[in-house]
């Protein structure tokens, strides 16, 4: 159903007139998020608290339509995007850090504070949240928990679900539930919490969460190491875990990607690189120095040719910079780009290079690589102008082999983006018809009529 002058004004009563809207503008800009489809919502609103945010769900429940939890919009799969219209829920009111407990080493917060602001304001109290996506600059941890969110640290800290202990929900009816606890142990009942976690607002809208945290590592360092060929780094991650070294970080960056983010910000990286890896050791002095000189011992040994420790922060910042402008810098080769972030295990990464290497051969598209290889986390970028048709059909059929590819070796679609739209296409290949029909049925249980983000993770 559609948001009518009627619906429209019991909302404006429920948020207050200056924290909703239907003009046309305001529409456009929740219309997308970075998958790039559009879809322009009936009204956009900014609710403060879970009180407001349950009177919307009743009504929405009451008079069918649908309402769309949004973060900063930056996730890659169209989560966030209103395929079927209906409201948009901006979290980004609800923002505050409300406690930072040094004893027990949790902290509670709303879903629209922003990842990275986050980070900083625990390591000033000496504590480590380590959950780092790409986006933390300006992606909200309401946001990473619907799409689990994993970043570079996943390799040795793990991701989003791993430092979620307790949530405060509104359900798509209404109510308002706790789940999970704010101790290291409890089981008691099924665990809802890591049933949210992940779920893409299909399920309920987050308002609070109870996190996580470590003692903040003592030192960090960030080695570089530059490979003539691709497949020798990805050769050398492998053996960078058989010898039972397990960094901070192990990134990775094919030739494209090098060029891509030199030519975007002039730091001078070597683009003669087939491969680049950015590698971070953490602990105390003396373990990340005794794991810094092993990392370099083994990347020289296994053929690079050169191996770089940062000598200062700012260098060290410098390249995490160029490793973070990949994704956008990319659109200086093409109009549009397909970005998948596919999960091989780690020993099975020297094959995917083979593969996107072939891939790339094959069908004479721009094709980048890059991503957390520390984990097996690869993103692979299709450039290409959508509207030209035989380059669409091109994309197509290398994400479709590289889908089953992925499998075959082991793999997952999807590490951290999600399913959303973009991927729904694609979710039968790994999961099963009873499995997906299982995953159905507890999306009813929660909405059954369907009204909170309608025409996600589940194929048409």
């Amino acid at each position: 159903m559609k948001i009518n002058d009627s619906l429209f004004q019991k909302l404006r009563e429920i948020v207050g007139k200056s924290n909703c809207s239907r003009e046309k503008e305001d529409l456009a800009c929740y219309a997308y998020d970075a998958a790039a489809q559009v879809c322009l919502p009936d009204a956009v609103l900014f609710p403060k608290d879970a009180e407001e945010i349950s009177a919307i769900l009743k009504l929405a429940d009451a008079e069918n339509f649908p309402v769309i939890p949004r973060g900063a919009g930056s996730g890659m799969s169209g989560g966030s995007v209103p395929v079927r219209g209906g409201a948009v829920l901006v979290m980004t009111r609800p923002n505050r850090i409300l406690e930072i407990d040094r004893n027990n080493l949790i902290a509670h917060a709303e879903p629209g504070v922003v990842t990275g602001h986050f980070h900083k304001a625990v390591e000033n109290e000496g504590l480590f949240y380590p959950p780092d996506p790409a986006s933390s600059e300006f992606s909200t941890l309401g946001g990473n928990m619907a799409e689990c969110a994993g970043g570079p640290r996943a390799v040795k800290y793990g991701v989003t679900r791993d430092y979620v202990l307790g949530l405060e929900v509104v359900l798509p009816g209404g109510d308002i539930i706790h789940t999970g606890v704010q101790t290291a142990k409890g089981v008691v009942g099924y665990d809802l919490t890591r049933l949210l976690i992940g779920s893409e607002g299909t399920l309920g809208v987050i308002t609070k969460m109870t996190l996580r945290l470590l003692p903040l590592p003592e030192s960090v360092k960030t080695v570089t190491a530059f490979f003539d060929r691709m497949e020798t780094a990805a050769e050398t991650v492998s053996e960078i875990i058989r010898r039972r070294i397990i960094p901070r970080t192990v990134e990775y960056m094919d030739n494209a990607s090098i060029r891509c983010a030199e030519n975007y910000l002039k730091i001078g990286l070597p683009t003669e690189a087939d491969a680049l890896l950015l590698i971070e050791a953490d602990g105390t002095e003396a373990e990340t120095a005794s794991a810094v000189r092993e990392i370099e011992e083994i990347c020289l040994s296994q053929g690079a040719m050169r191996v770089e420790a940062a000598k200062t922060k700012a260098d060290a910042a410098k390249l995490w910079k160029a490793r973070k402008a990949i994704s956008p810098a990319l659109f200086q080769y093409a109009p549009d780009k397909i970005n998948e972030d596919i999960v091989v295990p780690r020993s099975r990464i020297p094959d995917m290079v083979r593969k996107i290497r072939a891939l790339k051969s094959e069908s004479g598209l721009f094709v980048a690589s890059f991503g957390h290889a520390g984990d097996g986390n690869i993103h692979v970028s299709v450039m290409l102008d959508k509207k030209n048709r035989a380059e669409l059909r091109k994309a197509e059929a290398v994400i479709d082999e590289l889908f089953d590819y992925t499998l075959e070796l082991g793999g997952t679609i999807s590490g951290e983006h999600g399913i959303g739209v973009t991927k729904s296409p694609y979710i039968s290949k790994e999961i099963g018809e009873v499995e997906l029909n299982l995953m159905r049925k507890i999306k009813a249980v929660f909405d059954p009529r369907g009204i909170l983000n309608p025409g996600k993770i589940f194929p048409k």
